[in-house]
This record gives structure tokens, sequence and C-alpha cells, in this order.
């Protein structure tokens, strides 16, 4: 095995794709199993890979880790993208866990019963533009920075970027009442890593479709 991080999940965003935005803005390279079979998961736990039978499962540094939040907070540590004190920390996770409610919604839309799918989307511009994205656009205005904590680029901002995307490709307006993260949205995205990272061919993945979906079900299946 290479040094490289090996990232074992599904071949669509879902819970890893965070993962993948974050070492990715780090500039640090990794490789993908992608699970496909509900034997293959299944396998996963008898082997005890998985420490409580969930994936995302990040094999990094000689260690098998699960848990979105304790792979994410180890990957931000890691690569300097975590503050510099206990106080910009601590910023940051309010930061992160607020964007993690708005994106556990964006996770579930696509399972979503046919006849929800109007309501769903709704709730999530809803959200997006009375509850979440007001909190940013304060935070950045106030403060005058280029970067939601300390004026250097963490782990906050990262969280941010994807989220701001992930709900542009539902409610495309969404940002034209924030004009703080129209111009956050634009120097994100040319920051080299990011740049990179939302070109064509990159490990980001695209939006979650009806294969997606189906390979979930079936691999997750009970």
């Amino acid at each position: 095995m290479s040094g490289k991080p090996r990232l074992t999940y599904l071949n669509g965003r879902g819970r890893m794709e965070s993962i993948r935005w974050l070492l990715a803005a780090a500039g640090v390279e990794f490789e993908e199993v992608y699970l496909e079979t509900k034997e293959q998961y299944d396998k996963l736990i008898k082997d005890g890979f998985l420490l409580f039978q969930q994936v995302p499962l990040v094999e990094i540094d000689g260690m098998k880790m699960v848990q979105t939040r304790a792979i994410m907070s180890y990957i931000a540590g890691k690569y300097n993208l975590y503050g510099k004190d206990l106080k910009e920390r601590a910023l940051i996770d309010m930061y992160v866990e607020g964007i993690s409610d708005l994106m556990q919604m964006i996770l579930v839309f696509p399972f979503s019963p046919p006849d929800a799918k109007e309501k769903n989307l709704e709730s999530i511009k809803e959200r997006a533009t009375n509850r979440y994205f007001p909190v940013f656009e304060k935070v950045l205005k106030q403060h005058g920075q280029d970067f939601l904590v300390g004026n250097k680029f963490s782990w906050a901002d990262v969280q941010l970027i994807e989220a701001i995307l992930a709900v542009e490709e539902k409610v495309p307006d969404v940002l034209s009442g924030f004009p703080q993260l129209q111009v956050f949205k634009t120097k994100m995205s040319n920051i080299p890593t990011i740049k990179k990272f939302l070109q064509p061919g990159s490990p980001r993945k695209p939006p979650p479709d009806a294969h997606y979906v189906e390979t979930v079900l079936k691999v997750f299946k009970k």
C-alpha cells in the first residue's frame, strides 16, 4: 500500500464527500475503494475493519478510522486546518456543525419519495436562506476578512464552500441576497487546491443519480 490515505465508500458523494473535499483542499492525494455489493460491506464488518459497522472508512497513518466527524477532525488537525488555539477550534467546530446540519438535508434528499421531493427542496432553500447562510454572511461582514476564523483558511471554509455549491445545484439563485458569500465563493473556488478539485476528472463526485441511490439501497440493505 502506498502512503496515500485510502477511502472506502460507494462511488458517490454521501458522507465521504466532505472528507474528499477536506483532503483535496489540503493538497493530499488519496486512493479510493468503492463498495458495489452487500457482500463487500459484510466482509469489512466481518474482518473487523468497521468499528461501528458503518462507513466511511479511511485508512490513514496506520489507523482504520470510522465516524465522519472523527476522520475530519484528524485530517483538519494534521494539515493545519483547525485553527491556532482552542478558541479558534471551538469556532470552527460550531461552524462545521451548523453546516453539517444543512448538508444532512442535502444528503438524504435523493432518497425522498417522489411526492415529497418538492417539499424537501423547499425546506433546503428555506433553511439555507433563513437559518444557515445569514450566519456566515454576518460573520464575513463583521470581521471583514477572507476566511471564517482567524483570517486563515480552515476546515470551516472548506465545509462552507462545499455546502454553497451543493445548495446551488438545487437552488441556483440561493446566494442572490448574500453578497459576502458570493465573494467568498469566488475566492474559495480560486484557491489552487480547491480549483483543482472543481475541475473535470478530479475525485469530486457528481450529484447523486438514480444509479447511486439504487447502489446505496443494495449495499446497505438489512
